[in-house]
């Protein structure tokens, strides 16, 4: 692999780590929770694609688009069933709630999809990209998952920004007690935040699937990666996490073309430990201050 396909690569896999991990990012902000079965999201989406287009013969953007309504409803239910019962007590049993509801999620796919890998075709996964002649090593789609992946990013800005359930988030991060004293419904805005958390993991598993093998535990790798990258890029900063996404597919696909993928977690997550022990707030993130 050249240097500019394992960068070209890398950018690819980078913005797949950070569209999960702005789905960290929203439910955080939120409501100081995060989804632990985020990457069971991520092979939710896969899967749901793969079945929609491959198994009943639906064309391909209807099943995107179900695909990732069915996500939607994913993190609705994690919400409701995983996270609000404690977190309304207090409690920081959602932790291992999250985890065990992408269990089950897991093995339930498992059960009826089957343990056998399937390839999801896609034109944009046929032929790597040539230039003058000279092939990039690289697919289009490649190419492509980097660009939907900083659209999103800037598209979750602006909705922050401008849409009225945009700004209501922006109320009960800023002030919860405020919030809710200006009508705005508290539970509503937080269920909504999982919604869109497992719609961006989703976008990720669709975007992904041509260029793995669909099953049913795909997403438990990506979801400890999206995680770090969360942690990493300073889970309070949204443009922070992205690009700490991106700088760790890169890094990632060097290390795979220069030393191999036997080296590939070992230096990875070792650098990431060394990161958080330099900069614990992330490197993009900042101390929370508070006032007393």
């Amino acid at each position: 692999m050249s240097m500019l396909s394992a960068l070209l690569s890398g950018f690819g896999l980078g913005s797949m780590y950070g569209l999960m991990a702005l789905g960290f990012y929203v439910t955080y902000a939120v409501s100081g929770t995060v989804n632990f079965a985020q990457g069971s999201s991520m092979m939710l989406g896969a899967v749901l694609t793969f079945t929609f287009a491959q198994t009943l013969g639906w064309p391909l953007l209807p099943a995107v688009v179900l695909a990732l309504c069915g996500c939607a409803l994913y993190g609705l239910v994690v919400e409701f069933l995983a996270v609000r019962p404690f977190a309304s007590r207090g409690s920081n049993a959602w932790l291992i709630a999250t985890v065990a509801l992408g269990i089950v999620l897991d093995n339930l796919v498992l059960f009826t999809f089957g343990k056998e890998p399937r390839s999801l075709p896609s034109p944009l996964a046929v032929s790597p990209v040539t230039v003058g002649g000279v092939g990039l090593g690289v697919y289009p789609l490649q190419i492509v998952i980097p660009i939907v992946g900083l659209l999103l990013a800037a598209l979750l800005h602006a909705v922050s920004r401008r849409t009225r359930w945009g700004v209501a988030m922006l109320a009960v991060v800023q002030n919860r007690d405020a919030a809710r004293l200006m009508g705005i419904p508290i539970r509503r805005v937080v269920a909504l935040a999982f919604a869109m958390s497992a719609v961006f993991a989703g976008v990720a598993g669709v975007l992904i699937a041509p260029l793995l093998n669909v099953n049913a535990d795909m997403g438990t790798l990506f979801g400890l990666k999206a995680f770090a990258v969360a942690i990493l890029g300073g889970i309070g900063s949204p443009w922070g996490v992205m690009l700490a996404g991106l700088l760790f597919g890169i890094l990632e696909s060097l290390i795979t073309s220069t030393l191999g993928s036997s080296y590939t977690q070992i230096i990875s997550f070792g650098l990431v430990i060394v990161a958080l022990a330099l900069r614990p707030n992330g490197l993009f993130g900042r101390a929370e201050v508070k006032k007393v």
